[in-house]
């Protein structure tokens, strides 16, 4: 049976892969950069896994911790050669990418944290930063470790909210003077 995709040399497998490492903000997971690339149809996982070990290889790509990142040198290669790729697929890419780097960015402005406290249960770390600093930082003591985990996953969550409750409350909260 004979492959429907556009993608089906090497040689486009390897620019499609660069094309979506260079529309990301960082490393990326082996999952998600399989399934942002093997949106053609016309290529087989296998063909995606050899030619993602000879972008590693030839030092386009590095892999570390588990992720993959584009290189200077692939990033040069692909802004060179990715007009060659069809412009379906370059749009198909644009579009997946865009929503794995809006994520991807938010994931990294967020940070979340809980170490055993001084008087038993846990500490709870919580950060958030807008891209050019920390906006805001709490530090909150809870009974223990199961609490502090659902804390974290709701600040990564809806950290964002969270904020804009708490500057709500300073901002428009009334007063108990009477």
């Amino acid at each position: 049976m004979e492959n429907l995709g556009f993608i089906r040399d090497k040689l486009d497998i390897k620019i499609l892969i660069l094309f979506v490492l260079e529309k990301l903000p960082g490393p990326v997971e082996p999952l998600v950069l399989s399934d942002l690339t093997l949106l053609d149809g016309g290529f087989t996982w296998f063909d995606y896994t050899d030619c993602l070990a000879d972008l590693v290889k030839t030092g386009h790509i590095t892999e570390a911790d588990g992720k993959y990142e584009i290189t200077e040198k692939g990033r040069q290669n692909v802004n060179t050669v990715a007009s060659s790729l069809p412009y379906s697929v370059r749009a198909k890419a644009e579009r997946l990418t865009a929503q794995v780097a809006a994520a991807m960015r938010r994931s990294s402005m967020i940070e979340t944290a809980s170490e055993p406290g001084s008087n038993g249960g846990q500490t709870v770390s919580l950060r958030l930063s807008d891209g050019m600093g920390e906006i805001i930082s709490l530090r909150l003591a809870v009974p223990d470790e199961t609490q502090a985990q659902r804390i974290e996953a709701q600040f990564r969550d809806r950290a964002e909210e969270i904020y804009n409750r708490i500057i709500q409350i300073f901002i428009e909260g009334e007063s108990n003077t009477e």
